[in-house]
């Protein structure tokens, strides 16, 4: 028992002494450490300035929920009009914004109608920003703007012009952003770029088209089913099931009323999008804490691995 107490002091004694060995150790090579600290921390300050600063835009949204569908009424007649060897269209209240929400994140709507309605250069060109004139200053590798012509070097499948394919990927990857509040409902739309003019365009762009896109759509789809209606009441018979056929053409006139009459279709906004005045990124503080953090744990490896590995080998 005496022996096994004995043992344990000097584990303990031991242990001690590898702490303060340690201590000593790191110590000694204490400008090694605050040298390669220091060393780093440089590193990570020049690369944060080389960042440039993005600002963002952001647009809080709400779906619309346009009243007066003709949905309802639709569903109440079928079965009559069905006996008379009328088939009457389906009238759906769909809920567009859950279309939309994925229709906002695809090609053929960034080429249709977002690439027609900005200035490729400052998607596929843009260098910096200068705050103070306010003006976009672009890569002359990439374009030349006092010809206006793309002198890029490129490789296939890249063309001289970026193509809508190019464009739509950098575009969605670095510059859009969306998500939706599931519990609230509220949809949060975002555009970045290092001009914060550039950016609360390009959100109002997104929305504007995505709500000119589904209104034109379901314009095209109300007018079909007011021609067809028309053309149904004219070859039955039956004045029950005319009668129906004129309620649904009511309720389909309404509709289109509120397609037309409404400014926004499928989102109205809760919060528009501004000119953000501060910058969102880079952090430079958190890089030159990371940097540092980086260095002292790079350094205190390295003093050790000296101490333990390299000087023992020699000896």
């Amino acid at each position: 028992m005496q022996e096994t107490y004995t043992n344990n002091r000097s584990n303990d004694f031991d242990d001690e002494i590898d702490l303060r060995e340690l201590f000593y150790v790191l110590l000694d090579g204490k400008w090694i450490i605050v040298s390669i600290i220091a060393f780093v921390s440089t590193i990570g300050v020049i690369f944060s300035l080389l960042l440039p600063d993005i600002y963002e835009s952001k647009a809080k949204l709400v779906s619309v929920n346009l009243s007066g569908s003709s949905g309802g009424g639709l569903g109440g007649y079928s079965g009559l009009a069905s006996l008379a060897g009328v088939n009457l269209p389906t009238i759906g209240a769909n809920d567009n914004s859950i279309k939309a929400m994925q229709k906002i994140g695809s090609l053929s709507f960034f080429e249709n109608n977002i690439l027609p309605n900005i200035y490729l250069p400052d998607l596929m060109a843009f260098k910096s920003w200068d705050s103070k004139a306010n003006k976009a200053i672009y890569d002359e590798s990439i374009y030349d703007t006092k010809n206006d012509a793309w002198i890029r070097d490129y490789s296939y499948p890249q063309q001289q012009i970026p193509s809508a394919q190019e464009s739509f990927e950098l575009f969605n990857t670095k510059h859009l952003f969306y998500s939706e509040d599931k519990k609230s409902g509220f949809i949060t739309l975002s555009i970045k770029h290092q001009s914060p003019f550039i950016a609360k365009e390009w959100a109002e762009l997104v929305i504007k088209e995505i709500n000119a896109f589904y209104r034109q759509k379901d314009k095209l789809d109300s007018e079909k089913s007011v021609n067809y209606l028309n053309q149904q009441i004219s070859i039955t018979s039956l004045s029950e099931v005319k009668q129906a056929i004129a309620q649904l053409l009511q309720e389909e006139i309404q509709r289109l009323t509120l397609i037309e009459s409404n400014e926004y279709y499928v989102f109205e906004y809760v919060d528009p999008p501004a000119v953000m005045e501060k910058k969102l990124e880079p952090k430079r503080g958190l890089i030159l804490i990371f940097s540092a953090i980086l260095g002292a744990i790079l350094s205190i490896i390295i003093v050790l691995m000296n101490h333990y590995v390299f000087k023992e080998k020699v000896t």
